[in-house]
């Protein structure tokens, strides 16, 4: 069993955000496992196996990347998700309840991390839906308020109730006061006075940094994007032309785009 790439933990924990649509489940934790903030595990579940087989061949099981919501040294992991009804994964990883079997690689992956950026100016962090997940982890760590003057978090959904996490938020801003803008995008309701647009729509446009009062400067900014590929893809393109650019062979750069969907 000590061979096994993963280990088998329990659901402690299950949170529905959003009835049908938008859960977190908070699991055991291996006490060797552990991630910077940013990472993802591998989430396992054995779908369509024997029962009694508590501990089947990895390449049996059915396998999907989620980011830890929790910090590094928390007693428990945590990870927020979307039902996709006709998903493969999602639909059981919905189902499972207190006590029910989960399995988690051993291994934390990814590089959206702020390692990846030179110390000092504004970090800012764009996510869509449950990409918001990656960042959270980063405004608990006293290590992000050492190496950058300034955080702004963007989280763009299409409705106002899937705006997630919002306590844990508050209290980072209310730790932090003006170093934390926090920016609540809604494409498919009015939010406050803030505009139903995308966010490559605002990026291209100039209206993210007229909303959070803050220039997008290569020269100042180290931009962290994590979401639905179709956003992370042309926020890539925009943020490029903008003379943003990831690290190459050991420089580091001032974009990172998470490519674990």
């Amino acid at each position: 069993m000590t061979d096994l790439p993963y280990t088998v933990q329990t659901v402690v924990e299950k949170k529905i955000w959003v009835p049908g649509k938008l859960f977190s489940v908070k699991t055991t934790r291996d006490p060797a496992f552990s991630f910077k903030p940013g990472q993802y595990a591998r989430l396992g579940l054995a779908l369509g196996l024997d029962e009694d087989n508590k501990t089947p061949p990895a390449s049996d099981m059915t396998w999907r990347a989620f980011s830890m919501v929790n910090q590094p040294d928390d007693e428990h992991l945590e990870f927020f998700a979307t039902l996709v009804p006709d998903g493969l994964f999602s639909p059981s990883l919905y189902e499972l309840e207190v006590n029910d079997t989960i399995y988690i690689d051993k291994t934390a992956f990814g590089f959206l991390t702020i390692d990846q950026f030179p110390q000092g100016g504004t970090l800012w962090l764009v996510s869509t839906g449950t990409g918001l997940s990656a960042f959270l982890p980063m405004l608990g760590d006293e290590k992000t308020w050492q190496l950058f003057d300034k955080v702004i978090l963007c989280h763009g959904t299409r409705q106002i109730d899937e705006f997630a996490y919002t306590d844990l938020i508050d209290e980072v801003k209310a730790r932090f006061g003006e170093r934390f803008t926090y920016l609540p995008i809604s494409t498919r309701e009015a939010h406050k006075n803030y505009p139903q647009k995308r966010f490559t729509d605002l990026i291209a446009s100039g209206e993210l940094a007229e909303l959070a009062g803050h220039p997008m400067d290569p020269e100042d900014g180290r931009f962290m994007l994590c979401g639905n590929p179709g956003m992370t893809t042309e926020a890539r393109k925009l943020l490029g032309e903008l003379g943003f650019k990831s690290g190459r062979r050991g420089n580091l750069g001032n974009l990172a785009v998470e490519k674990y969907w």
